[in-house]
């Protein structure tokens, strides 16, 4: 029976080493890391919503198409063209307007007699910048709806930041900073 005895007690203290092996420094500091985790997850604030930032204001003003012409989205500069004497902001639609686009050589020009007929040849833009603008008065039927069509898709996308005249006629309507 002694035997017995001896395995019963050998048991109870293997029982204790186990329950003190539990209770070692190490495993409290990880009980601690795992509760703080788990009430920071539950009961934590959500982010304070993020108002969104508003695009910096454009004033409306009066382009010639010499002033028009840096505003072709070079040197990080928004991408403006002219349709029917109103100057489109098309910064948005970069990729077809910027430099490398496929209407790239519109970007900083007035666009509409080469959008009137279908075409992105270097002759349908105004070679003389100090000269009138061009009245359009040649195109067809046909090829003044297909510039109206363009002009409603620019309505519709893009904001007009101002109009196109002439060299001339700047002076006349009082563009701001200039002296008459």
């Amino acid at each position: 029976m002694d035997y017995v005895e001896q395995r019963v007690a050998q048991a109870a203290s293997n029982h204790e080493a186990t329950t003190n092996t539990l209770l070692t420094p190490l495993n409290a500091l990880l009980l601690t890391a795992l509760l703080y985790a788990t009430y920071t997850f539950l009961f934590r604030k959500p982010p304070p919503p993020q108002i969104p930032s508003e695009p910096p204001a454009t004033v409306f003003r009066t382009f010639t198409p010499r002033t028009l012409l840096p505003y072709n989205g070079e040197n990080n500069m928004p991408v403006y063209l002219a349709v029917r004497g109103r100057v489109f902001d098309v910064t948005r639609g970069r990729n077809f307007y910027g430099p490398g686009g496929p209407y790239s050589n519109f970007a900083g020009r007035d666009a509409s007699r080469g959008l009137a007929c279908g075409s992105f040849d270097e002759e349908m833009l105004t070679k003389d910048l100090d000269g009138p603008l061009d009245t359009l008065e040649d195109l067809g039927a046909g090829e003044m709806e297909a510039l109206r069509g363009w002009e409603e898709r620019f309505e519709e996308k893009y904001l007009v930041v101002g109009r196109l005249v002439a060299e001339g006629e700047a002076d006349l309507v009082g563009e701001p900073g200039k002296k008459k």
